[in-house]
C-alpha cells in the first residue's frame, strides 16, 4: 500500500460513537463524521470518509480566514451518556463542539416497544469557551455509499440535498452558503457564544428549520433520556465507569423499533489492514445479540432482553421456528454485495455490503440463546411480560428438540471458516448447554410435562463425547474439533459457560497451550487453522477477556485482575473497542465500536468481582 493512501485514514481508535438506537455516526477527534448511515443503521452511508478518504462525503468543521484547521484538543462523553464533547483549538482561542443524535422517551411508554424515539437528526453545537472563533460548518453528503451525486438547493434558511430517493437538510444557526454541491454554515463567535448546525433526513425543505430553543430543548431532552438510562445500571463494582460506557455502546447498537442488536455500527473496517477480511456486521447474529442480551440482564436491563425477543417474534420467528445465524435488523438481509468504487479503509479491498455467512449454519446459536433466555427467566422468575410467557412453553420445546436434531450434524463453527463443516468442539459444547438450559428454564417455569429429564440425558450424552472425542493427544490440549490437532480460543469461551470444569487438569494444559501457542502477551489470536484467506487477523479482542474469565473461575484471581486492567487500558480514550488487536502494535482492527468486545467488559467485570468475592487475590 502506498504511504500516501496510509496516511489519508485515522487510526480507528480515534473514532467515538454517537447515536438515537435507530443509527449511529462516527465523530473523529477533529469534529469531522466520517461514517453515518441514515435512517437506520443498515442503511445506506451518507457520510463514510472512513472507507473513501476521497469519495466518501463532508461533514467538518472549519477553520476561517487565518485561522487554520481547528486542532483536537481533548473529548470527554457527557457524564451517563452518548452526547460527545470535544475541544478544538483554533487560532483565535478554543471552542467545545457538542455533537448528538436526538431521541426522547415515549409517553407513555408501554410494556414493549421502543424506549427512545428518534429524529432522524444529528445536532451539532458549537461553544466558544475562550477569545474568539470563527469558521463554517461544512456538508456534502455522499449518497448511497457515493454511489449517487447530490444535488443541492439553496432556501433561505436550508440547504437541502437530493438524490433518487435520498434527502438531507442543512441548517443551522446562520443562512448557508452553497458553494458548487456543499453547504458552508458560517459562524463567528465570542466567549460563550454559540453557534449550531442540524442535519435532517429525509425531510423537503417545506418543514421549518430547529432554532437555537429546538437545540437547546432536544440537548436537555436526550440528556435526560440517556442519564435517567443509566442510572438503572446494576452494577457499582470497581470498574463501573467501563461497564457503563460498555453498556451504553450497546444500547446504541439496538434498533429501538424492532428490538433488533447489532454486532457492529460500521462495514468493511478490515481485520488485516490491506486484505480482504472485509465484512459487513451492522446485521443481527444470534450469537452476538444473545450474549448482549446477557450482559443486559446481568446489569438489570431488562427491557432490552425483552425487546430482542420481540424481535424473533415479529420478524416471522415465533414457536417452533427454526433459528438462523443471522437476520436483518426489519427485513431479511440482503445478498453480499462489494462496492468496487470505494478505496477501503487504507486501501483494504473489497468494500462489502451485506454477509454471505448468513448461507451457513452454525448450531452453537441454540446454546447461545437459550443460555441468554435461561439468565433472563432466571432473574424475572414467573413474572414475565404477557408477550413473553405466552410464548414461552411452546418455544423452549422447539428449540430444544432443534438443538437435539443438531447434536450431529457438522457444521461451520462460531468463527465462520469457510470450508467445509466439520464437528467444532465449541459447537457440542454449547448444544450441550442449549440442553442444560432449557431444562433449567422449564424447571423455573414448572413445565413439567415437557421433556426435562430427556433434555438433561441427552446433554449428558453430547458432554461425554465431546469430552472424550475433543481431546488431541498430540497437542495435550481440547483442540477446535473432533479429530483435529488445531488449537482454538473458543474453548475458553466453553469453559466460561460450563461445559468444562475449571478445575480439570485437562483444561489447565488446555489453557497452557492456548496461552503458549495462540497468545502474545495479553493478545490472543481465535486459533491456528488455516481458514482459507491468503494474509493473517490479528488478535481477536474477546479472546483475551476469555482468558481473563478462565484464570479467575480457576482461582487465578491475581493474574486475571491484573490482565483485565491491561485490557481495559487497550480501549481508546473514551472506553470503546474494535473486533481485534495488531499483535505488533496494539493497534485496532476490525468493525468498530464491536459488541463483542463490550459485553466482554461488561460479563468480565462482573466475573472477575465475583471470583474475587470467592477466593480472594491469589496466584
Amino acid at each position: 500500500m502506498a504511504p500516501a493512501t496510509r496516511g489519508r485514514y485515522r487510526p480507528i481508535s480515534d473514532y467515538g460513537i454517537i447515536g438515537d438506537t435507530h443509527s449511529t455516526a462516527l465523530i473523529a477527534p477533529d469534529g469531522s463524521v466520517d461514517w453515518l448511515c441514515w435512517p437506520r443503521h443498515d442503511s445506506p452511508a451518507l457520510f463514510l470518509r472512513i472507507l473513501d478518504d476521497g469519495r466518501g462525503g463532508l461533514c467538518t468543521v472549519e477553520g476561517g480566514a487565518g485561522q487554520g484547521e481547528p486542532r483536537p484538543a481533548g473529548r470527554r462523553y457527557l457524564p451517563g451518556t452518548n452526547i460527545l464533547e470535544t475541544h478544538l483549538a483554533m487560532a483565535g482561542g478554543e471552542a467545545t463542539l457538542t455533537d448528538f443524535m436526538p431521541v426522547n422517551p415515549p409517553a407513555p411508554l408501554s410494556e414493549e416497544g421502543p424506549d427512545g424515539e428518534g429524529e432522524t437528526r444529528l445536532i451539532r453545537l458549537l461553544r466558544c469557551v475562550s477569545g474568539c472563533v470563527s469558521g463554517w460548518f461544512r456538508v456534502r453528503p455522499a449518497f448511497d455509499y457515493g454511489r449517487l451525486q447530490a444535488g443541492a438547493a439553496a432556501h433561505p434558511d436550508c440547504v437541502l440535498f437530493s438524490a433518487g430517493g435520498h434527502r438531507l437538510r442543512a441548517a443551522g444557526s446562520a443562512p448557508p452558503e452553497l458553494r458548487g454541491n456543499e453547504a458552508w454554515i458560517p459562524f463567528s463567535l465570542r466567549q460563550g457564544e454559540e453557534a449550531f448546525l442540524v442535519l435532517t433526513h429525509g425531510e423537503q425543505g417545506r418543514e421549518p428549520p430547529v432554532h437555537a430553543e429546538g437545540v437547546a430543548h432536544r440537548l436537555a431532552q436526550s440528556r435526560r433520556y440517556w442519564e435517567e438510562w443509566s442510572a438503572r445500571c446494576g452494577y457499582r463494582g470497581p470498574y463501573r465507569e467501563m461497564v457503563l460506557r460498555s453498556a451504553l455502546c450497546l444500547k446504541l447498537l439496538c434498533y429501538a423499533p424492532s428490538g433488533a442488536i447489532i454486532a457492529a455500527a460500521t462495514t468493511s473496517l478490515p481485520e488485516a489492514v490491506g486484505g480482504t477480511r472485509n465484512f459487513d456486521y451492522r446485521l443481527a447474529w444470534m450469537r452476538d445479540a444473545s450474549f448482549s442480551v446477557g450482559a443486559f440482564v446481568n446489569l438489570g436491563y431488562l427491557r432490552e432482553a425483552a425487546e430482542f425477543m420481540r424481535f424473533l417474534r415479529e420478524i416471522g420467528e415465533g414457536p417452533g421456528a427454526e433459528l438462523r445465524l443471522l437476520y436483518g435488523i426489519k427485513d431479511p438481509p440482503a445478498p453480499e454485495e462489494t462496492l468496487d468504487h470505494l478505496e477501503g479503509y487504507r486501501g483494504s479491498r473489497p468494500v462489502r455490503i451485506g454477509n454471505a455467512a448468513k448461507d451457513q449454519r452454525q448450531h452453537d446459536i441454540y446454546g447461545e440463546f437459550l443460555s441468554s433466555l435461561h439468565l433472563y427467566v432466571d432473574r424475572v422468575g414467573r413474572n414475565l411480560p404477557h408477550s413473553v410467557g405466552r410464548h414461552l412453553k411452546s418455544a423452549l420445546r422447539a428449540l430444544a428438540e432443534q438443538a437435539l436434531a443438531r447434536r450431529h450434524e457438522p457444521d461451520h463453527g462460531i468463527w465462520e471458516i469457510r470450508g467445509a463443516p466439520q464437528h467444532y468442539l465449541h459447537t457440542k459444547a454449547m448444544l450441550w448447554r442449549a440442553l442444560h438450559s432449557a431444562a433449567r428454564t422449564a424447571e423455573i417455569m414448572g413445565y413439567h410435562d415437557l421433556d426435562i429429564a430427556g433434555w438433561d440425558r441427552a446433554a449428558g450424552e453430547i458432554r461425554e463425547e465431546y469430552h472424550r472425542r475433543g481431546w488431541s493427544i498430540r497437542r495435550g490440549a481440547f483442540a477446535m474439533a473432533y479429530g483435529s490437532d488445531r488449537l482454538d480460543a473458543a474453548v475458553l469461551r466453553a469453559v466460561l459457560y460450563g461445559a468444562f470444569e475449571p478445575g480439570d487438569p485437562r483444561i489447565a494444559a488446555t489453557l497452557e497451550a492456548v496461552q503458549r501457542d495462540l497468545a502474545t502477551g495479553d493478545l490472543v489470536r481465535r486459533y491456528d487453522a488455516d481458514d482459507g484467506f491468503p494474509e493473517k487477523e490479528g488478535a481477536f479482542a474477546v479472546c483475551s477477556f476469555w482468558l481473563v474469565g478462565c484464570l479467575a473461575l480457576m482461582g487465578r484471581t491475581r493474574p486475571a485482575k491484573a490482565m483485565f486492567e491491561r485490557l481495559l487500558g487497550r480501549a481508546n480514550d473514551l472506553g470503546l473497542y474494535a473486533e481485534e488487536f495488531d499483535l505488533a502494535t496494539g493497534e485496532f482492527l476490525g468493525n468498530f465500536p464491536q459488541g463483542f468486545t463490550q459485553m466482554a467488559v461488561i460479563n468480565h467485570a462482573l466475573r472477575l468481582d465475583g471470583s474475587i468475592a470467592r477466593f480472594g487475590l491469589r496466584d
